[in-house]
């Protein structure tokens, strides 16, 4: 057998150790070195742009600015009109200029340019050329200083035409004046100052609505910038692209310019001649919730809203402190109308008699004895709630309950009415609930009136008469008027269409019916009660002052104590419609603490019959040929709503030849000829 080849064995070597590479002093001192080098860099371009932001950046921000006038620049958009009902313009955005000066551009050109720019600044800008010399001593690189704002267009226009003109002399003038240029934006502008302030509201910088129609539909009024940019083509040449700018849209509100003037007339004559804390006027179309005029007092003007000038000195308006300021602005600002609440007084009473009579807790015959008031346990004690006639009424009709404002009478129907049945009737006039009318800042009141769990039998007898709980003049404007236009609810509105600026309309409000609060038959009784709240001459009667020549007016006062009681501080107010046959307007005034004589509740019936004696002609309603007042010789107290046709002597009626009958008349006499347009009423149902 073969013996097996043996291989040496491999003689094993011993492994080596790796030596490490040890990080040598000299290598510290290069990476430090190395790291100190671009640390001190970079503390030095650090400085260099601190140095130039704090010397130089106007200069290189105007670069910036003076490239976009030839590379790319906005375009400004035109914020949307306001307007009355009838296209009158009561806030518009105008066209102003910036003017501009590149002071590198005026020192850097050919020729000697500062003497020849500088007195064209002065003579059609009007400002000092030494001060032109100043800005370009102190800003020589600068490529962009303003040196006026809101430069009208004629003022521009006078220096464009002098740098454009043919004359010769022009030309040689206009050759060395350099680097002056204009930025374009609009300045919202109001043409008739105070005119509905708080109504309309006003624009802080950006386009930005602040209250009333300014800021409720700032969106609809604001547009989008459009831009025009400048580039190289591929051929080098220098090519403009533009993207034109949207306007807003219009808004055209449903005030009437004309009736907003007379209500503001006679609330600055009640400022001026008696003076109150607050006073408020809304005129209404009761048909379809159109606010035809809202005013209140203190109020601004528009073109200058933070001027408080017109109620303090220049002294105390130095010592204000910022909150205190604040405060008075708001003030001013706030629209009483939509934001403030307060407890409305007798004017709720007709609601209160109306909800009694649709729920046949009462009828149109009933009487109530007025002793003077009436003891109510308040779940503390015992307490006496007078009647404004402290003496007593004696027998009281229900009509008569509301003409002689009697708070014996209420309270004893809201005892029949009851709480269950009262808080229903207060949701169904929108009582603490906003109406949802446009306009920024409405009060709801939820807290403020009452509920199942806060009405015993004290509240239900002073809320029958209004005390109690609080509500807004538009919230009792919405209620009102659905008892004077037969039962509907509609939703009160400020706006009647938005437009494009070319006319086309965008969106139109039409009369929102939110729901139905009492029966026609009920509103017609409650409208005859109210015509002889004002029309009747009995010594009780409280409207009276409301009265105006030749038309039907019916209305209810109202005198509120405010809380805390017996600080002699009150609300007075009236509520008023005409013409009684056919509601077309409602008015509706209320003073906060009239100064001489808080609980004259005449001041505001007046004012609404003087604001009624001038608007219904304006709205071409006409004296009613010898129904009521003293001008046609009518008797005013003896109104009524089936008024007898004339006769001839053999008692036949008078018939005009000229026009042919097509009544329609309804089982209670109730009627209406669609040919003469004509309006009959039978005798009220009792």
């Amino acid at each position: 057998m073969a013996k097996q080849y043996q291989f040496p064995e491999r003689p094993i070597r011993k492994k080596r150790k790796k030596q490490e590479k040890k990080f040598g002093n000299n290598n510290r001192k290069k990476l430090l070195i190395v790291f100190a080098v671009l640390l001190l860099f970079i503390c030095v371009l650090i400085g260099r742009l601190l140095y130039i932001n704090l010397s130089s950046s106007d200069t290189y921000a105007r670069i910036v600015m003076a490239q976009m006038d030839y590379d790319s620049k906005s375009i400004p958009f035109k914020r949307g009109d306001i307007k009355d009902r009838n296209g009158t313009v009561l806030a518009t955005s105008e066209k102003v200029y910036n003017l501009v000066l590149d002071p590198y551009v005026v020192l850097n050109s050919n020729g000697d340019c500062e003497k020849p720019t500088a007195e064209a600044i002065e003579d059609y800008f009007g400002i000092d050329k030494a001060k032109v010399y100043e800005v370009l001593d102190e800003n020589p690189d600068s490529r962009y200083v303003v040196l006026a704002k809101k430069l009208d267009y004629d003022t521009v226009k006078a220096y464009q035409d002098f740098m454009n003109s043919e004359d010769e002399q022009d030309q040689e003038d206009s050759a060395l004046v350099k680097g002056i240029w204009f930025e374009e934006e609009y300045l919202r502008q109001y043409p008739y100052d105070s005119l509905a302030a708080s109504l309309i509201g006003f624009t802080v910088s950006g386009n930005q609505g602040t209250w009333g129609l300014e800021g409720y539909y700032n969106d609809m009024l604001n547009g989008t910038n459009g831009r025009e940019y400048g580039y190289l083509s591929e051929e080098s040449d220098f090519e403009r692209t533009t993207v034109a700018a949207i306007n807003g849209y219009n808004v055209v509100s449903t005030i009437d310019l004309n009736i907003q003037r007379i209500v503001e007339k006679y609330v600055a004559q009640l400022a001026q001649e008696r003076r109150s804390k607050h006073t408020g006027v809304i005129v209404a179309n009761p048909n379809t919730g159109e606010i035809l005029a809202m005013a209140d007092s203190p109020t601004f003007n528009l073109n200058s809203p933070r001027d408080l000038s017109a109620y303090y000195s220049e002294e105390e308006i130095e010592n204000l402190s910022d909150a205190e300021e604040t405060n008075a602005l708001y003030d001013i600002w706030r629209n009483f109308c939509v934001s403030d609440t307060f407890e409305a007084g007798s004017t709720i009473k007709p609601l209160t008699i109306g909800a009694a009579l649709d729920e046949n807790k009462v009828s149109t015959g009933d009487s109530f004895l007025c002793d003077g008031g009436e003891d109510l346990f308040d779940g503390v004690g015992t307490q006496h709630i007078p009647c404004h006639n402290i003496y007593g009424h004696g027998a009281t009709t229900l009509q008569e309950a509301i003409m002689w404002s009697c708070n014996d009478a209420l309270m004893q129907i809201g005892n029949r009415i009851g709480t269950t049945d009262m808080l229903k009737y207060h949701r169904l006039y929108g009582f603490g609930q906003v109406t949802g009318i446009d306009l920024p800042g409405e009060a709801g009141a939820e807290s403020l009136v009452f509920n199942e769990s806060t009405m015993g039998s004290f509240e239900l007898a002073t809320s029958a008469f209004g005390q109690g709980f609080n509500l807004t003049m538009v919230q009792m404007v919405a209620a009102f008027s659905s008892i004077v236009n037969g039962g509907h609810y509609y939703q009160p509105h400020v706006v009647k269409e938005i437009t494009t600026e070319s006319g086309h309309v965008v969106k139109s409000f039409d009369k929102v019916l939110v729901r139905n609060t009492l029966s026609k038959e009920t509103c017609d009784w409650l409208k005859e009660a109210m015509y002889q709240t004002v029309a009747d001459d009995g010594v009780y009667t409280t409207g009276t002052a409301a009265r105006v020549d030749g038309y039907t007016i019916g209305g209810k006062t109202g005198t509120a104590e405010k809380v805390p009681r017996g600080t002699g501080k009150y609300v007075v107010s009236f509520i008023g419609f005409a013409p009684v046959e056919d509601p077309q307007v409602v008015v509706y005034v209320v003073i906060d603490e009239l100064q001489d004589n808080q609980e004259d509740s005449s001041a505001p019936t007046k004012m609404a019959g003087d604001i009624l004696r001038e608007v219904l002609p304006y709205l071409q309603i006409f004296p009613n040929n010898g129904e009521g007042g003293e001008e046609t010789g009518g008797d005013p107290g003896n109104y009524q709503w089936g008024a007898e046709p004339e006769t001839n002597d053999d008692g036949t009626p008078i018939e005009n030849g000229d026009t042919e009958s097509n009544a329609i008349v309804d089982e209670d006499g109730d009627g209406y000829d669609d040919i003469t347009g004509e309006y009959y009423w039978g005798e009220p149902t009792e």
